[in-house]
């Protein structure tokens, strides 16, 4: 039976040579002089699945024993629920303040630039309030919008011919009155910016977002179908493709997360799990500079090559881990900070989330670099370790 030795609050040691053998092995612990240190986690993994024996002045302690004093801290048993699928998997995770070699890899990834030629007339439509929703007058440079820019939806949705009226939606309506593309008939430029800020406080945040990729050639559509905001294209799509193929399909959605707001962990991930199942690559956008903001990761994450196990002996840590339950919320400034420490790391941050069974889903967090954006953009992929 392995023997570890209770301390004191946080300091869990084995001072028994076998136990060290085996345990160091296993990549456990610290060495520090006579003894092996283990964090929390480990000892209490040790205790749960190896039936090891944790002894205070001679007593054998229980889980709960040696989980005392954490009783009320945050997100603790999703901390050790995440640590322990990540060894169950036979895959090591360690304490964020172990020593290891430091990864040399650059965990961003460059998104293309472009640039958006657009017309010089102007062209005017009426502005309908309660939908949100811009009419062209003329039908001809309506068409030329849609066709050449992909702006508005002339006729109806994939079948272009079925009608004579563009119709824009509320970013596309600011995007070109902001570039003096299009004057409204019925409302200057001041009278809808009040309207809009009315109506919802974050659709100018949105509107940030989807200014920045349009400057930047990208084509932005509503996301509605797939439970979050925007549809992205890459700079050169058109409605029925290059060579009028037919209808082309997006390969990306974005959802915007201003850094002030929360969100709970459960509509988070219900999100990214759709944009997965469509097969699309969901981009979590955290619009304006954010501030700092404290947050600790958990654990650094050994992963695989080639499909054998990585290790602190072998080779560099792939991840950082945040690990969270599904009842809890997290912030667009705290997921920020997050990402920003891993990418200092020069790690992924890889996001685990418990939920109430216990099982535990991965996530992979990227950050995008958008040439010229002060915004965060980040790529979140559903991850099976």
């Amino acid at each position: 039976m392995l023997e570890l030795k209770y301390v004191s609050h946080d300091t869990i040691v084995v001072e028994d040579q076998s136990s060290k053998d085996i345990l160091s092995k296993g990549f456990f612990g610290v060495q520090s002089k006579h003894e092996l240190r283990l964090s929390l986690n480990e000892a209490l993994y040790l205790v749960d699945v190896r039936n090891a024996a944790c002894l205070r002045k001679g007593s054998q302690m229980s889980f709960n024993e040696l989980a005392s004093g954490h009783w009320s801290s945050k997100k603790f048993i999703a901390k050790y629920f995440t640590y322990k699928d990540w060894r169950e998997r036979g895959l090591i995770a360690k304490a964020i303040d172990s020593e290891y070699k430091e990864p040399n890899k650059n965990p961003t990834k460059a998104y293309p630039g472009s640039s958006i030629k657009l017309p010089a007339y102007t062209v005017s439509g009426t502005f309908y309030k309660a939908d949100l929703t811009t009419i062209l007058d003329d039908k001809e440079k309506g068409r030329e919008l849609y066709d050449s820019l992909w702006l508005g939806q002339y006729g109806s949705y994939k079948t272009a011919d079925h009608g004579t009226l563009n119709k824009l939606d509320l970013y596309e309506t600011l995007f070109l009155i902001e570039k003096k593309v299009l004057k409204l008939d019925n409302m200057d430029k001041s009278g809808l910016m009040r309207y809009v800020r009315s109506r919802r406080s974050d659709y100018l945040k949105l509107y940030d977002v989807y200014k920045d990729w349009r400057e930047k050639g990208y084509i932005i559509k509503t996301g509605f179908k797939f439970g979050t905001h925007f549809r992205v294209y890459f700079p050169g799509a058109r409605p029925m493709g290059r060579e009028n193929q037919g209808w082309v399909h997006s390969k990306h959605v974005i959802h915007v997360f201003p850094k002030e707001t929360t969100l709970l962990i459960s509509e988070w991930a219900r999100a990214i799990r759709v944009a997965h199942s469509v097969r699309k690559t969901f981009i979590l956008a955290v619009p304006g500079k954010t501030k700092e903001k404290k947050v600790e990761i958990d654990f650094i994450l050994y992963h695989r090559k080639k499909g054998d196990a990585d290790n602190p002996g072998n080779s560099a840590p792939r991840y950082a881990m945040l690990s969270l339950s599904e009842e809890e919320h997290i912030g667009g400034a705290e997921l920020a900070s997050a990402i920003g420490i891993a990418r200092g790391m020069k790690m992924e941050l890889v996001i685990a989330i418990a939920d109430r069974e216990t099982a535990v889903t991965y996530y992979k967090v990227r950050q995008i670099k958008l040439p010229g954006s002060d915004a965060e953009y980040y790529e979140i992929d559903w991850m099976q370790p």
